[in-house]
């Protein structure tokens, strides 16, 4: 049955068979490396061979085979996996923000078209997923499940959602403790203008929560474009700031540019995985980045 709403571009989706979940395991959890989940890898069932690709492990060579054809196959295996994906989208106003040259397409929008992309890789690879949205009056919840209704019920959540508010508070936050188990997959999607968005993703990962962030940004605050005068509003605390974007430009891409070193190295020290997105970007290149063959070896 196709699914009621798929944010997905076909040309976006034509890619994703290219791309793995993969989580590293909390040391002393399950041991120390990176986690594939079902339904094809180095398991102890045989399914097929496959031609080598790069950042295969070489212990899955087939070396016999190898001798025999003068070519390189790696062995496939079907594995059963304990791995639960929980996809958290900031929903707070900040996240309606959208480009002058692309209207239409808002962070929450390209939020939401990531998330259905991880719950799309979660299915194909038989694994649990699940949805939070945050917002200032609460947590809208999806608890995790499989297959391809608990794809379609996600994706009419994510359908409805919509940015207002704040970031919700710590305690608001409280019931995150209760369903996220320890070694569980979170990929946190958001601008991660907010500290109490850091402060989460620092706290599960010390929790021993696998946590990956996307931190999704416009194209016009990676260039301020701007010229002559404008005024800028804040959408959550509603301050505004007039000024003049010729003379603004230097200091704020300045400023700008040390909040984002800043950020990757206080996400850095906590171990945690992170993408930048921006707006005018190709959907899947945070899942690339992160999920790619080559990136994926980096972490064994």
């Amino acid at each position: 049955m196709p699914s009621p709403y798929d944010p997905i571009p076909p040309q976006v989706r034509s890619r994703l068979k290219d791309l793995r979940l993969t989580s590293r395991r909390a040391v002393g959890l399950h041991g120390i490396g990176l986690h594939h989940s079902r339904s094809r890898g180095a398991g102890l069932e045989f399914a097929q061979y496959r031609a080598y690709e790069p950042g295969d492990e070489l212990r899955q060579i087939d070396w016999k085979l190898y001798a025999r054809s003068d070519r390189f196959f790696v062995r496939e295996a079907e594995r059963e996996s304990p791995l639960t994906v929980w996809i958290l989208i900031d929903a707070s106003a900040s996240m309606a923000q959208q480009d002058a040259a692309r209207r239409g397409w808002s962070r929450l929008h390209a939020a939401k078209a990531l998330a259905a992309c991880i719950a799309e890789l979660a299915l194909r690879q038989g694994d649990r997923f699940g949805l939070v949205a945050l917002q200032s009056e609460g947590l809208r919840l999806a608890p995790p499940g499989g297959g391809a209704r608990q794809r379609d019920r996600l994706l009419l959540e994510m359908h409805g959602l919509d940015a207002q508010g704040e970031f919700p508070s710590t305690e608001r936050l409280t019931p995150l403790w209760e369903r996220i188990a320890a070694g569980d997959l979170v990929i946190l999607l958001g601008d991660c203008f907010d500290e109490a968005g850091i402060a989460l993703a620092e706290r599960l990962a010390a929790a021993r929560r696998e946590v990956l962030v996307i931190q999704l940004l416009t194209a016009e605050e990676r260039d301020f474009p701007f010229k002559g005068g404008h005024r800028f509003r804040d959408p959550e605390t509603g301050e505004e700031l007039l000024g003049d974007g010729n003379a603004m430009r230097g200091e704020f891409l300045a400023r700008f540019g040390e909040a984002q070193h800043a950020l990757d190295a206080r996400l850095d020290a906590s171990g945690i995985r992170h993408a930048r997105y921006f707006l005018d970007q190709e959907l899947d290149q945070p899942l690339r980045r992160l999920f790619g063959a080559r990136d994926a070896a980096e972490y064994a």
